[in-house]
């Protein structure tokens, strides 16, 4: 465009982002995550105690969430047999098949399995209730009303979570060992009592405190990823939907990355 002849202005360009840039957003989003992390142990056991909607939500995180547990941790227990018959029939070892299942759904099947249908069914629906609360407002009401809408909405879910997933864990490996007994009992015909005699004969409390763990650690990173993804989320209503998928991609992601960390952790003290 030109003006008199002499001035030219040209058209504005798009300025894309350095890598300084991506570098400080980068650390700006860990540091968010850092205080709002801090600000949950803040305020997450100083009264007042919203009992109710803590029971609330463990019914809505935990109770709910049987139906998918039992299907799929009952599925994994044939699966996982099924698969593991033909290597130890090889080797005329299929009397072993009831530790090496037990040993597999106590120290990582189990634990994992849950976190991850965990983090698509709780962390989604989390991140997209929260997320449609921030962009509706209700958050900022709740805040004129003198309700304290992070200890209300946050701390709660936060801690059914953390609740939750380790009692989920433990019904997982419970439906597991189930279907992996059948299929034995099916193949091979081992009694009901031979078969979990046999199964945790090699199962130690290690094995039971590091399952704990996890699931402890699971449950709290899923619901402080979705608790954090839709509370934060912004753009209307295309924020609730990038909540909800934030909050499943990035809950799965940091339970792998934990799992990997708590097994090289628990592997010193099996040595």
């Amino acid at each position: 465009m030109k003006l008199d002849n002499s001035t030219t202005l040209e058209e504005p360009e798009t300025v894309k982002p350095n890598l300084w840039q991506r570098v400080s957003v980068f650390f700006e989003d860990i540091y968010n995550v850092y205080r709002f992390i801090l600000r949950f142990f803040k305020e997450a056991f100083l009264p007042p105690y919203e009992f109710k909607e803590f029971i609330r939500q463990c019914y809505e995180v935990g109770y709910r969430s049987f139906p998918l547990i039992t299907l799929t941790g009952f599925i994994t227990g044939i699966v996982f047999t099924k698969q593991s018959r033909p290597s130890l029939s090889e080797f005329g070892a299929t009397s072993w098949l009831p530790s090496l299942v037990s040993i597999a759904i106590f120290r990582a099947l189990a634990p994992l399995v849950t976190a991850l249908i965990g983090a698509g069914k709780i962390g989604s629906s989390i991140g997209a209730e929260l997320a449609s609360m921030k962009v509706t407002e209700q958050i900022d009401a709740m805040e004129v009303s003198a309700t304290k809408p992070f200890k209300f909405l946050v701390c709660m879910r936060v801690l059914a979570t953390t609740v939750s997933i380790p009692i989920l864990v433990m019904y997982t490996a419970f439906v597991s060992m189930l279907g992996a007994y059948l299929n034995v009992s099916q193949n091979e015909g081992t009694s009901f009592s031979a078969f979990f005699q046999d199964a945790f004969e090699p199962i130690s409390f290690l094995d039971f405190n590091t399952s704990l763990i996890k699931s402890i650690v699971f449950g709290f990173t899923i619901g402080m990823v979705g608790c954090y993804q839709g509370y934060n989320s912004s753009k209307g209503t295309e924020g609730v939907g990038k909540a909800a998928n934030s909050a499943v991609v990035m809950g799965m992601f940091l339970v792998f990355v934990e799992e990997i960390v708590i097994v090289q952790i628990s592997g010193f003290f099996r040595v």
